[in-house]
């Protein structure tokens, strides 16, 4: 579960919202309104006010690498800071193949990778550290329909499986039909169910 009690940043109005295990919320809105920003305060990388539970524990009771890994940020553009791909993380050979790689991308020099395929493969390295959120922003946006359909159908069968709570950042309005349980906007400074 993930719950946000009067989460504040700058030019947002205090959020109050409450995901339930295996549930995965939708979150839209104009470029520029804010949507990265709050997922990044809810991973406790920027500044805010208000208070995050995950599981009922609170974001300022754990260290924050130890939050990361619980609550975990797939951010628009990876970074990758080592030359190999397998040096970054370890992943289920099932999992690897269910996004359309083989085993041997893990010896693959992240140079020679697509966005999309860097896309991809930061997934994998998120759900390698079992988070019990996550935190998806706009996670198939340079993909093709055959790879958004394997991401889209891999992170539902995580969130099923581990009873993970989710919020998804997407522009697609068909794709939030398929994923996601019910869908927000950030419209003028507020939150608001679509």
């Amino acid at each position: 579960m993930l719950r946000l009690e009067d989460l504040k940043i700058p030019n947002l109005e205090p959020v109050n919202l409450t995901i339930a295990p295996g549930e995965c919320i939708g979150l839209s809105g104009e470029s520029g309104t804010g949507k990265t920003r709050l997922l990044r305060a809810i991973a406790d990388l920027d500044e805010h006010e208000g208070q995050v539970y995950s599981e009922d524990i609170a974001q300022d009771q754990v260290k924050a690498h130890e939050w990361r890994k619980r609550v975990a940020l797939l951010p628009a553009e990876s970074l990758w800071w080592y030359d190999r791909v397998g040096e970054h993380f370890s992943a289920r050979e099932e999992d690897i193949k269910a996004l359309g790689f083989s085993k041997d991308v893990l010896n693959w020099n992240t140079g020679r990778c697509s966005s999309g395929e860097k896309q991809r493969l930061s997934l994998l390295r998120m759900l390698s550290n079992g988070p019990r959120v996550l935190l998806l922003d706009e996670p198939s946006a340079n993909l093709d329909a055959a790879n958004t359909q394997r991401v889209e159908k891999l992170i539902r069968e995580y969130i099923e499986k581990h009873h993970a709570a989710a919020i998804w950042v997407s522009h697609d309005e068909e794709q939030f039909e398929r994923v996601t349980s019910r869908s927000y906007k950030l419209v003028d400074g507020a939150v608001v169910q679509s």
